[in-house]
């Protein structure tokens, strides 16, 4: 697989620098030890597709593609770099995120978001914005500290690649209709909506003006963290139907990055 290969001595040390165990800023309050890297193989990347699919398949009843049983995997994996958080006690795969460069969103000949949105007015970033997706972590493991090495490992990975945007999608259950999304995108469109230049167009846009909006809603934990770090909403929600959810456009300049989670992450500008 060609992004498993390592191609030169940048992507060398980039490898090795994920690979270093690194040790959660709350893990006086959790017995694990975690450490973030890149697949370096076909099995680890298997295990981040075994995870995946437990998670999507197995907790949330996503249709996924049945390549083969107990793994998700579809077109964009092998063009993927595959960003993984092991609990090191177990050594049991437990988060993961996979990334799209650049370089192989034009050699596949898209980005995975366009499934779901008109990416027109991005157009101009995309030869310096990396696509982020398939995001999960272990039902055991959701207190927050291997979220927060799943993104150190991301803007590491930005850091030395010299990208400088982050694009991807976060999604809100449509278990009610879509009620949920709708009262979101309402408290989120006065403050968080990305300038026009940067907007987008959902090619299933749910019917907001037919669902309530007026609930008092909290964003599921993976949107709250992205608009944390400073991300923005680029446009109403699309439905993607394979996994009943309204998945909201958010997009990320590595530069408007809160500084409290840059210094955190060792990215400071």
């Amino acid at each position: 697989m060609h992004n498993l290969q390592l191609q030169s001595q940048e992507q060398t040390a980039l490898r090795n620098t994920l690979r270093a165990p690194q040790q959660p800023r709350d893990a006086h309050k959790d017995e694990h030890h975690f450490s973030v890297a890149l697949a370096q193989s076909e099995d680890e990347v298997r295990e981040c597709q075994a995870l995946r699919y437990a998670i999507f398949a197995g907790e949330m009843g996503a249709q996924l593609d049945k390549h083969e049983p107990g793994i998700d995997r579809d077109i964009f994996d092998p063009y993927c770099e595959h960003l993984l958080v092991r609990n090191t006690l177990t050594q049991e795969v437990v988060g993961t995120y996979r990334i799209l460069t650049p370089e192989q969103a034009r050699r596949i000949g898209t980005y995975y978001s366009e499934a779901e949105f008109f990416l027109t007015r991005l157009k101009n970033l995309m030869p310096r914005m990396a696509e982020v997706g398939r995001s999960c972590v272990h039902a055991d493991f959701r207190s927050g500290s291997v979220i927060m090495l799943l993104w150190s490992g991301l803007a590491q990975f930005m850091k030395q690649r010299g990208y400088e945007y982050l694009m991807g999608c976060a999604s809100v259950s449509m278990h009610d209709g879509g009620h949920q999304a709708a009262s979101l995108f309402r408290q989120m469109r006065g403050v968080h909506i990305a300038p026009p230049e940067y907007q987008t167009f959902p090619k299933t846009p749910l019917p907001l003006d037919k669902l309530n909006n007026t609930l008092a809603v909290e964003a599921p934990p993976l949107l709250k963290g992205y608009l944390r770090l400073g991300a923005q909403v680029c446009s109403a929600p699309a439905w993607d139907p394979d996994f009943n959810t309204a998945d909201f456009l958010v997009l990320l300049a590595m530069s408007k990055m809160n500084p409290r989670y840059a210094k955190h992450f060792g990215i400071e500008q």
